[in-house]
């Protein structure tokens, strides 16, 4: 049981210059004992609205340094808080607030939200056990106009799918990746540095002024697995999820118009969606 969409905005001041993180923050707990559900007794029971102002409390006085470590420090104070509870996890998404900038010169006190993906962690851990830390990013929208197709696929009498060498690949993302034990781990340098949403966006699209073809979504998830783990040696298991939106060509002979792919209507539902998850095989092995 637990607390969901705790929200809130922390404001960190440093001189005229403000930071900010709006997060979501779902936080539950397992206890060692199940008397409140078998017997009605809540002796053991931390309540919700205490896990919320908790949370609260977490915010106020340790900051966010990041999502990940923030979800870690939820973590640590309920286990070395409470001793009846056996099990903790944290899921916590951030409001993807980017700092305004005017001729190259960022602002020291407004931000602008973009809609480039968003960023969320989740944390948990077993009473003795170890502290795991996973990372992702989500609705994140890509999408290119060619070099994308769908041939050679299995047929049976209730195929009516015709085979497809140029089309329009378009697909929301939900990516997220384990970093196993974590100790003294640098979250935002994997982030920013290694960038695996650049990592996500380049497998997708190819080279900017050829691109690549993909033969299939299955094809394209696989490609943005394979990069991120050549890149990222933190990362040890990686799940990739794409739905994906399909276009067609209207019809415009009625309106005495040729349509050569320039005006496509989005098929809403259903749609397709591919996953796949993918690992070191030295940790899957573990």
């Amino acid at each position: 049981y637990g607390k969901n969409t705790i929200k809130f905005l922390r404001l960190k001041r440093e001189g005229k210059k403000h930071f900010v993180k709006e997060v979501e923050v779902c936080t539950h707990l397992r206890l060692t004992s199940a008397h409140e559900y078998l017997d009605g007794n809540n002796a053991a029971v931390i309540p919700t609205d205490t896990i919320k102002n908790i949370v609260l409390v977490l915010a106020k006085k340790n900051g966010i340094q990041t999502i990940e470590q923030f979800a870690i420090d939820i973590c640590k104070y309920f286990m070395t808080t409470f001793c009846q509870v056996a099990y903790v996890k944290t899921y916590i998404q951030e409001v993807p607030w980017q700092r305004l900038q005017e001729n190259g010169i960022p602002h020291i006190h407004s931000f602008i939200c973009v809609p480039e993906g968003i960023r969320f962690c989740e944390a948990e851990q077993c009473k003795n056990g170890p502290l795991v830390v996973f990372a992702g990013i989500k609705d994140l929208k890509l999408m290119k106009t060619t070099q994308s197709g769908f041939e050679g696929f299995h047929k049976s009498e209730c195929t009516t799918l015709p085979e497809r060498n140029d089309r329009i690949l378009c697909g929301e993302l939900f990516c997220k990746w384990s970093y196993g034990e974590c100790k003294d781990f640098d979250f935002d340098c994997v982030w920013y540095m290694n960038k695996v949403r650049e990592c996500v966006i380049e497998a997708f699209t190819g080279p900017p002024d050829c691109g690549v073809y993909s033969p299939s979504y299955q094809k394209t998830v696989n490609s943005i697995q394979m990069l991120i783990l050549s890149r990222v040696s933190q990362v040890q298991v990686i799940e990739v999820m794409l739905n994906n939106t399909f276009y067609n060509v209207l019809d415009m002979k009625n309106l005495g118009l040729t349509n050569d792919k320039e005006v496509l209507i989005p098929v809403e539902a259903p749609y397709g969606s591919c996953t796949c998850t993918l690992g070191r095989k030295k940790f899957l092995e573990a």
